[in-house]
């Protein structure tokens, strides 16, 4: 599976305010509706080193007021519009939204402009919001054992880097974390130069640039935008396993990482190609591991692969599989040994490499029928480093590669001594 789709059906414009502050339009003019998100560069991977978690813990905070907005009175206000709003925090971004009416866009930006200066909470809301979190990682990850070898597994996978860690944070951690870690780093990256702003809906880009300056536009420039300092995660030179046997587990299943280049580093085109390369070996039913695991052998119940090359500094390719009820572990992962082999050996059809640019370039055009993934793909890709530019030529990108650079980046980077894997087992 690929992990973007984009391309707008109309112009879109992009322009920065005096702050700093950068501005993508999108124009979606089916319903007189607007997604209104602002994008900040920074993420988990950006936490510092022992405050894990601050970057997903400021998000939590960030509904908790302002002087002119008492925590919950946005919340009604948007719920009064009919809109939805709310946010997330991923390893390089941050991003916040609301959907409503197209009248309303203002009020969106006199909230977002006035939250990105005007956070006011005080100590009596940390520790419960705190709670809040430690309570949400306990559900999403410790009362699942496939979360768990998640963690494990992005740790092997990524040893040195942040992105081994947690978003949400490690526990011993979260509970550490205070109100002068959390205003600290929004006074760091919570700026107009680390800002993105992306309105996609019934709008004209004037109207747009008219309603930002007078709401975004009255912040004043911090100066420089901050700066990711991030370590750099060393080439892989063993292979690496890890096992989880939990009592919980009715489904094992396999899964089988490494470490590749991004949209944002030095060769671009082999990237693209892992766009392909994904596809070919897990994009459906069709896809080789699907018809080889699961059709002809036998020995799957599913398989898949996922790719996401939208990352700052290193990306993962992963495939996985899971076994049919009464084969052995063992037995699959000697299946998929043999799957990629044959595909690193021999490289796709003509007929493979023809349906993954087809079905690509599609869900580009699928995605246009969705105003609010229109405006997580622009803002997510800008947030990373891309450009508009780079965001709208990506189908055209994709149409491009040849059979030669999928073979070259599958046999360059999909190698056994570079490989993690993880196992999830019963007890």
């Amino acid at each position: 599976m690929h992990s973007r789709q984009s391309q707008a059906a109309q112009p879109v414009e992009s322009f920065r305010l005096g702050n700093g502050m950068d501005v993508v339009v999108v124009p979606d003019r089916r319903a007189p509706i607007v997604t209104h998100m602002v994008w900040y560069r920074n993420g988990s991977a950006d936490d510092p080193a022992a405050k894990s978690g601050i970057a997903h813990f400021l998000e939590h905070l960030m509904f908790k007021g302002t002087a002119r907005w008492p925590a919950g009175e946005f919340s009604k206000i948007v719920a009064g519009f009919g809109g939805q709003e709310n946010a997330f925090t991923s390893f390089d971004y941050t991003a916040y939204f609301q959907r409503v009416p197209k009248e309303h866009l203002r009020a969106m930006m006199d909230y977002e402009a006035d939250r990105m200066t005007g956070l006011a909470f005080d100590e009596s809301v940390v520790g419960p919001e705190r709670d809040v979190v430690l309570e949400e990682r306990r559900m999403r990850v410790d009362s699942d054992p496939a979360a768990q070898l998640g963690e494990e597994f992005s740790s092997a996978l990524f040893v040195h880097h942040p992105y081994g860690t947690p978003i949400i944070g490690w526990e011993h951690e979260i509970e550490g974390l205070s109100r002068d870690d959390a205003f600290t780093y929004y006074q760091r990256f919570y700026t107009p130069e680390n800002a993105i702003l992306v309105v996609a809906g019934d709008v004209e880009a004037a109207e747009v640039r008219k309603l930002a300056e007078e709401t975004y536009g009255a912040i004043a420039a911090r100066g420089a935008p901050p700066v990711r300092n991030r370590p750099i995660e060393p080439d892989p030179r063993a292979s690496r396993r890890v096992t989880l046997n939990d009592p919980r587990v009715h489904q094992p299943s396999l899964r089988r990482g490494w470490l590749t280049p991004t949209y944002t580093s030095g060769d671009r085109n082999e990237v693209f190609a892992l766009e392909i390369v994904a596809e070919i070996l897990g994009g459906g039913t069709t896809s080789r591991l699907y018809r080889k695991l699961c059709v002809e052998d036998e020995l799957a119940a599913g398989a898949n692969a996922y790719f996401m090359g939208s990352m700052v500094d290193r990306a993962a390719f992963q495939l996985s599989a899971s076994p049919r009820p009464g084969v052995e572990m063992a037995a699959l992962e000697a299946g998929l040994d043999a799957a990629l082999a044959a595909f690193l050996a021999d490289g796709p059809s003509e007929l493979e490499l023809a349906r993954a640019r087809t079905r690509l370039v599609a869900e580009t055009i699928f995605a246009r029928d969705s105003q609010s993934s229109l405006a997580r793909i622009f803002g997510s890709s800008l947030a990373v480093g891309e450009t508009v530019a780079d965001v709208l030529a990506w189908p055209e990108r994709i149409e491009a590669v040849s059979r030669d650079a999928v073979v070259e980046a599958a046999r360059r980077y999909l190698r056994p001594d570079r490989s993690v894997t993880g196992l999830l087992l019963p007890a």
